[in-house]
């Protein structure tokens, strides 16, 4: 039982990773449009390329994703084959991955890849500065020598 709660929760940290990557995406094109600051935060957008540029590389190589390793080694230990039938796991896992030819995914990761890179290019991040605040700039300028 404990194995199985441990998977379901590693599938929730999996739904959360793509939420932040789909989401995130959605409101960076979103607060453009609105002028929302935030979605221009260097932080924000350096994670939030780094998740998409990891899953990419999983894609270009091949590889399975280590949370669907982890999971799957979860459901395993706990008596289980596979994904969970579970209403928790159940959802998730059905909301993260669906049945479709292995090059679709591919194209589809590689593709939200290319357009997370092209918004860089619509939307740029704001580099973060050394600690100042919006008037030392002001002060700086109109200060008298």
């Amino acid at each position: 039982m404990l194995w199985l709660v441990a998977a379901d929760f590693v599938t929730m940290i999996h739904a959360a990773y793509v939420a932040f990557v789909v989401i995130g995406f959605v409101a960076i094109l979103v607060g453009w449009a609105a002028e929302w600051h935030w979605v221009r935060n260097f932080y924000f957008r350096l994670a939030h390329l780094a998740m998409i540029l990891f899953v990419c590389c999983e894609a270009l190589i091949g590889t399975t994703c280590p949370l669907t390793i982890w999971e799957n080694m979860l459901r395993v230990r706990g008596g289980e084959s596979g994904y969970s039938r579970d209403f928790v796991g159940y959802w998730l896992d059905s909301l993260i991955f669906y049945k479709a030819p292995p090059w679709i995914f591919t194209t589809a990761d590689l593709t939200f890849g290319a357009l997370v890179i092209l918004a860089f290019w619509f939307v740029p991040m704001q580099w973060p500065t050394a600690n100042r605040s919006p008037d030392s700039n002001f002060t700086r300028r109109n200060s008298v020598s």
